[in-house]
């Protein structure tokens, strides 16, 4: 008897813990210039599939990777460059059949809206009256990849490097020159979009190779993982991603 009611009791905690975890309910690890973006998209996914639920982890790409790869409970990712997302694939972490890319960016340096020294170019950088400027740590965030592999091409890294404030992610950069605590950052041009009042774009920065988006779906995650990475490139997922200045694949 008292075998019989062990088992009935853990049949029930198994029961209740099942309700517990919402149907449709998923976690999108993404890269931090995503953060608004991806926030209306969820809730339009949540809106056409009654049951979903999206949980965002926001972040920087590297970041996100690592914590995917010690165990995070992640059904999706998304990065904000091709580097980080090999890194998954590299590991394993992620279904290499679902990985596309779904948008692109621009990289550009950034000064106080009212700043006076408003340099015109990566040579302008190396002017005394520029003191700090702000990226990503190259290590771990892929727009400071971006603007290190830029100014080494152009020769200017050494003199730069002196003048560097790592950040943990481009948003961190974005707040640094909206409170006017450094002088340029390097960040994405959707990242300057939401902040035209507090800081402006002082030049477009050339990539060598084009800011692409990649997702992918982790590991061994469900048909409802799939089918918000199938939404974000569709034409309802496409027109806000360009709402925030983000530009097709």
């Amino acid at each position: 008897m008292r075998s019989f009611l062990n088992r009935w009791l853990c049949t029930v905690g198994l029961m209740a813990c099942s309700f517990m975890v919402p149907a449709g309910e998923l976690t999108v690890s993404a890269a931090a210039s995503l953060i608004d973006a991806f926030k209306e998209i969820g809730r339009a996914f949540e809106a056409q599939h009654p049951g979903a639920e999206i949980q965002f982890n926001f972040g920087a790409s590297d970041a996100l990777v690592q914590q995917l790869a010690a165990g995070a409970p992640v059904d999706v990712l998304a990065t904000a460059d091709q580097d980080s997302m090999d890194k998954a694939s590299a590991q394993k972490l992620v279904e290499p059949a679902t990985r596309t890319n779904f948008a692109r960016n621009t990289l550009v340096a950034i000064v106080p809206a009212d700043s006076t020294r408003v340099p015109e170019g990566l040579p302008d950088l190396e002017r005394a009256d520029v003191e700090r400027i702000a990226l990503g740590n190259p290590a771990s965030v892929p727009a400071g990849r971006y603007a290190r592999h830029a100014l080494e091409r152009a020769g200017r890294w050494p003199a730069i490097e002196a003048k560097a404030i790592y950040t943990q992610n481009v948003r961190q950069a974005l707040d640094y020159v909206a409170r006017a605590e450094v002088d340029v950052a390097f960040v994405y041009a959707t990242d300057a979009a939401i902040r035209k009042d507090q800081v402006r774009v002082a030049f477009t920065v050339a990539t060598e190779v084009p800011i692409t988006y990649p997702m992918a779906v982790v590991a061994g995650k469900s048909a409802e993982a799939r089918r918000f990475l199938d939404y974000v490139p569709s034409p309802p997922g496409q027109a806000m991603l360009a709402r925030y200045g983000f530009l097709p694949p």
